[in-house]
Order: C-alpha cells, then structure tokens, then sequence
C-alpha cells in the first residue's frame, strides 16, 4: 500500500522575461502546465500508481518538478508539493550554444557562479540601498538561489558511468543536494554515491534487444547483450552498496512494462520487500514527503492500491485504487492505444540518395520517450547517433558520420515517422543535399 511513484514528464514552456534562451530557464515550473484528465494519467492508474513526479520535458535547466496525485478535477487539487527538484539534463541544445557535451558543463558551472555573484549583489543591496545600484531582477538566476542553499534538491539525467561521475562532481564543487535519475551505470559508484549521500531515481525503461531476430539482421555486439543483463541487476546491487534508490519509469513508451520490469530486478538480485520499498516508502523519503505518503499509517494521504495475487506476479491483477481517500474507476486500455504512439526501438533498413545513386545500411534504433540512441552498419561505415530526437510530431532528427569517398562526413538526418517507414532529407556540409527513407525490419518491439 502507499501508492506508488512514477516520473512523468510534460511539456516545457518557456518562462516570460527570462534572461536565457529557452532550454536554459531553470524558473520553468511544470505546476504552470498540469493539466488534469489526460489519458497518460489514467494508464498510469490503471497499473496502481497513485502519485506522480511530473516534470518539464526539454532544456539542460528542465526546470522545477511537482508531485501529483493522479486523480483531480483541477491540477490544485492533484498537486501534493510544488516544486519538489530542479532538474538537469546533460544533453546539449540542438542548433545553439552550448552544443557539446564539454558546453553543458561549463554553461551549468558559469550559471551557478552567476547565481552565487546575485546573491551576493542582492544581500549587499538589502543591508543598504540608500545609495547602493538596485541589482537587476533575474529570474534564471533567482530560480537557482534555493539550489545553492540545499533546499531544492537537483535531480540530475545521466545514465552512463562518466555522465554520474561529472554530476557528482559538479554537486560536490557547488555543495548541491544532489539526486541521480536514470542510472543505468550507477553500482559502477557505488561507493562514491553512498558516501556523498546520494540517491538514485533508478529508470525501469530497461534496454532492450535492438535488433529484430531475423537472419538478415545484424547480430548485436557483446557490449549490448551485456548492458541490457548488467541494467536487470543494478537495483540489487544498489540495495547491496546501501545506495538509496527508487524506482522512475525512464519515459517509458508502454507503461504496462513498469512493474514487469521491477520483477526482472528481483529475478537479478533484488529483494521483493526493496522492490515494494522503491515503489512506495523510499521516493517519499527521496523527495522528504513521507511525511504524507509512502506507506499506510493515520493521517497520511490514503492512496491505497489493491491486488489479486502478489503485486510482482505477471498473472496479479490491481483490483481497487484510492487517491485522496477516493475509489478510482479503471479502466482497460482500448486496443490499439499504444499504437498511437509507435516505439522506433529495432532494425530499419536505411536507403541513402546523395545523388550518385541509393546506398543502403542497417540502422539500429532504441526509443526511450523522446530520446533515441542508435548506430548505422553497412556500406557507408559504422557509427553511432548523436543528438537524435524525436518530437511529438513524429519528426527525427539525428546526426551520424558517414563514410564518403574515402572521408568520414557528419551527417544530418531530419525526417517524418509514417507506420513503419521515416522518410526526409539529408544535410552534408560541403555536399549537395540528400534524401532518405527507413524501412522498418519486422514487427515494433
């Protein structure tokens, strides 16, 4: 019981009379945002999940997170805290500074400078004015003030070893009151996450197999199949180090998966009593509401799931839920709903037309909500995607390099997902423009 959590992005708007470009405006609250009924919700709900972190889904600054009950006529009556975190991505801006993995670290580090030259500017004008320069009202900077004194804690997107390893140093430079979300690689920290007291929101949007299993299909490399088993025993062994973690659902693109994939964790190590744990007690304690949730005693919020079996059990069933007190209808998910948002995850044979006649490679995709990571194999040389994205408009975008007469080019691919087929343009510096098409090889994942 208690109810459990799940991150839920949302769209990020821009904040009005900022000083920064969108994708840098740390005041962004997704409070502004929240709208009730939506059909996310009421999938969420139907699984068991009472409470959401809902958060801003674009920028390096993402902006300020809310936890939300999932049941409300009106998002003041859903909202339970806001803000809760402010969050960061590590992932560069596309066609701006900073573009490069190297510029969101100096540009994070420079702003949270900035923010301590603000506070230090409004103190000195606070203990007198009469003759003092009234500093200039920043919101940007302003948003940050509560991040520098530790009472907003940062939840900071990174999921390979390096990415963790340069958070943490960055919360450690700037004192910051640090939360890790995604950490995929985080038991390779162990050590250090637990001696800097730093949790983990552990995403449940597992890897998978990125290739159909089909003979004409590229085989997947030995670094993949050991990732995607490595990714089912990282909660155990989290548990094992005494790293706090809890579990987030990582923009899942079929929520179902949420708690078959909490059971693969306990297949690979962990307990059922933590499984239960990081669903319930322990993202409360995270996110310092356990006051009012996480577990059932009196005069907590009675968010309350019921289920016919064991909870991790493929054939369980979730029976009953109460948000606020208030049974929930449920309801099953018509047929075909998952569909309307397609996965791009598997293999799509890639036609390449730069003019001098179709060549053609394998292109592996994995989807996690809007993110994409691939790599190209075949005639053109292998390679990996960066900056690849996909909009709620089904548009593409990615860069890859190819190999051309006998250079290596980067290559940038922007185009339309149709059912099982992407088509657009392709843009070569130095070269003529292009087009291309993707074939999907077999069935979605």
């Amino acid at each position: 019981g208690g109810g459990f959590f799940q991150a839920a992005p949302r769209p990020s708007p821009g904040g009005p009379n900022s000083t920064q470009p969108v994708g840098l405006q740390p005041e962004v609250m997704v409070e502004d945002v929240i709208r009730a009924g939506s059909s996310d919700l009421e999938a969420s709900r139907n699984i068991g999940i009472t409470t959401a972190l809902t958060l801003p889904r674009t920028g390096i600054w993402l902006g300020q997170s809310a936890l939300i009950n999932l049941s409300g006529e009106t998002p003041q009556q859903m909202i339970v805290r806001s803000p809760v975190a402010m969050h960061v991505s590590f992932t560069p801006l596309r066609g701006g500074y900073p573009g490069s993995l190297m510029g969101v670290f100096a540009t994070l580090r420079q702003m949270l400078l900035d923010a301590g030259r603000y506070r230090q500017s409004l103190e000195i004008y606070e203990r007198s004015p009469r003759g003092t320069r009234r500093p200039d009202v920043d919101r940007s900077l302003a948003a940050l003030l509560p991040v520098l004194d530790g009472r907003l804690p940062v939840v900071m997107y990174a999921d390979r070893e390096r990415e963790i390893e340069r958070a943490l140093d960055l919360a450690q430079e700037f004192k910051l009151k640090a939360i890790i979300a995604g950490g995929r690689e985080s038991e390779q920290l162990s050590d250090r996450l637990a001696k800097q007291n730093v949790p983990v929101l552990l995403s449940l949007n597992l890897p998978r197999r990125t290739t159909v299993a089909i003979p004409e299909a590229d085989p997947e490399t030995l670094r993949v199949l050991r990732e995607r088993v490595a990714a089912q025993q990282t909660a155990g062994k989290l548990a094992k180090a005494k790293v706090r973690f809890a579990f987030q659902s990582g923009s899942m693109t079929n929520i179902s998966e949420f708690l078959a994939n909490a059971n693969k964790e306990i297949e690979n190590g962990l307990s059922t009593e933590d499984a239960l744990k990081a669903l319930t007690l322990w993202p409360a304690q995270i996110f310092g509401v356990d006051n009012q949730l996480g577990s059932i005693e009196p005069g907590k919020i009675a968010n309350l799931t019921i289920v016919r079996g064991d909870l991790f059990d493929r054939n369980s069933r979730v029976a009953h839920v109460f948000i606020d007190g208030k049974p929930v209808e449920l309801r099953t998910t018509p047929t075909g709903t998952q569909q309307q948002r397609p996965s791009l995850t598997g293999a799509w044979t890639l036609n390449i037309d730069l003019g001098q006649g179709a060549k053609v490679v394998t292109l592996n995709l994995q989807q996690e909500g809007d993110r994409l990571r691939g790599a190209i194999q075949g005639t053109l040389g292998t390679g990996e995607l960066a900056n690849a994205s996909l909009s709620a408009g089904g548009e593409i975008r990615f860069t890859i390099p190819l190999n051309l007469e006998g250079q290596t080019k980067e290559a940038a691919f922007v185009g339309t997902l149709s059912g099982n087929q992407i088509s657009g343009s392709v843009t070569i510096t130095g070269s003529a423009p292009g087009t291309f098409t993707a074939t999907r090889i077999g069935q979605p994942n």
